[in-house]
């Protein structure tokens, strides 16, 4: 394994009876990387950080997270990560404060350094005028916020963060990223899973995964790249007559829906525009607007996925 990555796995891999969650995976994070693991529901995320967090055991293959060894050195990594869970986990009767000092106590956390550290979480989580709420009253931006924060009492090298921000409203999504943001330009590793395709587009780079494996894992850029043709985005007044019509046409490669949108996937757009239109017009279908647009995460993700599927 590479000395220089601070997470790296070989054929790792994860079976409850017959279902494989984790299969043969391999990862490497730099230092410093946001890291996304990014895929939906049952793709093997949980499972896969779970492992490198030294809380579930590999049935096969191995990983190595801060130079030590997940199975025969699981204390040495706990020692210097961070594990915020996908579900709350913090003590819901305690205050902000004694969540903190809890957490404190785990990680073995001195005096004088817990009251410099708790000062200093309590502002940047923006949770000081918090600190005598308890729990359970906090709403869910700020229960994640403060599960991050109990996170960072010890200061570790690493933070794994499962679906962080799954389950909070839009304006505590972006806040909860602009903290991770500042995480990252102090130079801590971050592995975060998400279902978010906009949040995988501020990562450094990025793995698709899908049913235990990974499809594809670079830069969001480069994923982006992969996908073939160029995209078209129209609103027809017919969605499925549209998709059925427009599929079959020269030069189409893929057809996408998104709510009331079509993103089609062509050859040639400035040619292919034309004809797409022509076709529709012919079908009786009135479209409310065509226009050429860049993919995004969530194309690339689809697009990619689904030639994986038709490939097996």
């Amino acid at each position: 394994m590479n000395t220089e990555n601070v997470i790296e796995t070989q054929m790792l891999t994860k079976r409850f009876k017959k279902v494989t969650a984790v299969d043969r995976l391999d990862l490497s994070v730099r230092p410093g990387e946001i890291f996304g693991l990014l895929g939906p529901d049952g793709a093997g995320k949980t499972t896969t950080i779970r492992m490198l967090c030294a809380i579930m055991t590999p049935d096969q293959g191995q990983a190595r997270v801060a130079g030590f060894d997940t199975v025969k050195e699981p204390e040495e990594i706990k020692k210097r990560i961070g594990y915020m869970a996908q579900q709350f986990s913090l003590y819901g009767d305690l205050t902000v404060q004694e969540n903190l000092a809890f957490f404190a106590d785990i990680f073995g956390v001195g005096r004088q350094e817990r009251q410099e550290r708790t000062a200093r979480l309590l502002e940047f989580a923006r949770l000081t005028d918090f600190q005598g709420r308890r729990a359970a009253h906090l709403s869910g931006g700020m229960q994640k916020k403060l599960a991050l924060a109990c996170t960072l009492i010890h200061q570790p090298q690493i933070i794994f963060l499962d679906e962080p921000t799954t389950g909070v409203d839009p304006v505590s999504r972006r806040e909860f990223w602009d903290i991770l943001t500042e995480l990252h330009l102090q130079g801590v590793t971050l592995f975060v899973s998400t279902p978010y395709m906009d949040e995988a587009e501020r990562c450094s780079r990025v793995a698709l995964m899908f049913d235990g494996r990974i499809v594809v894992c670079d830069t969001p850029e480069r994923i982006k790249g992969l996908v073939e043709g160029e995209l078209l985005e129209l609103r027809p007044d017919q969605l499925r007559q549209a998709s059925q019509v427009i599929a079959p046409l020269p030069g189409v490669l893929e057809v996408q829906t998104y709510g009331d949108l079509l993103h089609v996937f062509v050859d040639d757009a400035e040619r292919q525009s034309a004809a797409i239109e022509q076709a529709l017009h012919a079908a009786g279908i009135t479209v409310q607007g065509m226009r050429r647009t860049r993919p995004r995460m969530e194309e690339a993700f689809i697009s990619l996925i689904r030639k994986k599927v038709e490939g097996e």
